[in-house]
């Protein structure tokens, strides 16, 4: 049987301070390779940072973000990676020529194994969407990355699957945002400064329609329809003015979770990764009894907006 063992991670990034952050992402890199993990998964802009980037003109984007693998972030990720001999994955802004883009890294102690760059990205208008799917090995494992809002498009999983991926990393700052569905919205600060004398009102928000509640309606259900395991990793606390859940998890090709950050601070959550699963979930199944030929132009249409989906049925 094939296993490997994998963290993830959940953590208070400090806005723009790389060093501060990567002295947290060393802690957590050394707590998790003392308890035999082979890797560890951080959260997006884990390195940098990710909500005050909002405010970021291009010029200042430009120069918070590094050029990879050459960056200094980058060399001090593989450094670490080589210090504990583990395997780590950490997000950042990259740039290149005069574009910016989202990325996401996985480094060793011999240097850079793999890079995505979001595909969806949209915290703010200077960055370059990235234009492809990433699989890569690790340990014998076939893996993928797909960066928050990517995962929240099912064609992106279903795709970085068909290409091979047996494990996906999804890392994320997500939950406790307004939004249009019912029950979200933002978690008052004031309960994350007073967590540790009423932590319960703080894990009721969390837990919540806000956070974990909705997380629960659709990330097993990527895991589950992929036969994949998804490693979903967080930010916990403040992260420039919003207050983000954390509850990193893996979950496995059941879509059940095996895993996970329950500590309202910097923590994580490993967990034994075994292949008996991969054929046995009933997502495998699923994937073999696909007929693209039935959908194949169907889901290669372009996007249309439902007021041109209702003036075209007013044609009939």
């Amino acid at each position: 049987m094939k296993k490997i063992k994998i963290a993830t991670a959940q953590f208070e990034n400090s806005s723009g301070d790389k060093n501060y952050n990567l002295s947290i992402i060393r802690e957590l890199s050394a707590k998790a390779a003392a308890a035999g993990a082979d890797v560890i998964a951080f959260h997006e802009c884990s390195i940098t940072g990710y909500t005050f980037a909002r405010h970021l003109s291009k010029p200042a984007l430009f120069d918070l973000a590094e050029y990879i693998p050459d960056g200094p972030g980058i060399r001090q990720l593989i450094s670490i990676a080589r210090e504990f001999n583990i395997v780590i994955l950490a997000g950042l802004f990259e740039k290149e020529e005069d574009k910016v883009f989202k990325a996401y890294v996985c480094v060793d102690k011999n240097g850079l194994i793999a890079k995505y760059r979001k595909i969806h990205p949209f915290i703010n208008p200077h960055i370059t969407p990235g234009d492809k799917y990433v699989v890569f090995d690790l340990y014998g494992w076939k893996c993928g990355i797909l960066i928050c809002y990517d995962n929240n498009i099912i064609e992106n999983v279903r795709a970085t699957t068909l290409l091979g991926a047996e494990i996906i990393f999804m890392p994320h700052v997500t939950m406790c945002t307004p939004s249009s569905r019912p029950g979200a919205g933002f978690v008052d600060p004031l309960l994350w400064a007073n967590r540790e004398n009423d932590p319960t009102s703080l894990r009721i928000e969390f837990n919540g329609l806000k956070g974990r509640e909705w997380l629960m309606k659709w990330l097993p259900a990527r895991a589950y329809d992929n036969a994949i395991y998804a490693v979903f990793s967080n930010p916990i606390g403040m992260d420039d003015d919003q207050l983000k859940n954390g509850c990193s998890m893996i979950i496995d090709p059941y879509g059940d979770v095996i895993a996970e950050c329950t500590h309202l601070g910097n923590d994580i959550a490993i967990a034994v990764i075994t292949d008996d699963k991969l054929e046995r979930a009933g997502g495998h199944r699923y994937k073999s009894a696909r007929k693209p030929e039935l959908y194949k132009d169907i889901i290669g249409q372009p996007n249309i907006s439902r007021q041109h989906v209702v003036w075209l049925e007013g044609k009939k």
